[in-house]
């Protein structure tokens, strides 16, 4: 694991809607809970979820590795 353990410590998770999902790069657009401004684009997201459960308007959890920096993130779960 990398990463000191301050670093590791920023890391946040958050909850958010799929507003868009680019199949061939593997990469969503999300816009986070709570805010109608913040959209995190062309975040990663985990190979574990197949491409046929990244519908838009689905709720996803997000985690953020760099609060500072929105697109240093992965998508980790999806559901209905």
């Amino acid at each position: 694991m990398e990463g000191s353990a301050s670093e590791m410590a920023l890391s946040v998770m958050h909850a958010g809607v799929l507003k868009a999902w680019d199949s061939v790069n593997w990469r969503a657009t999300v816009q986070l809970g709570g805010s109608v401004a913040s959209w995190v684009k062309a975040v990663p997201v985990s190979r574990a979820i197949p491409s046929t459960e990244m519908t838009v308007g689905r709720q996803v959890a997000v985690l953020l590795f760099d609060p500072t920096n929105p697109a240093d993130g992965v998508v980790v779960a999806v559901w209905a």
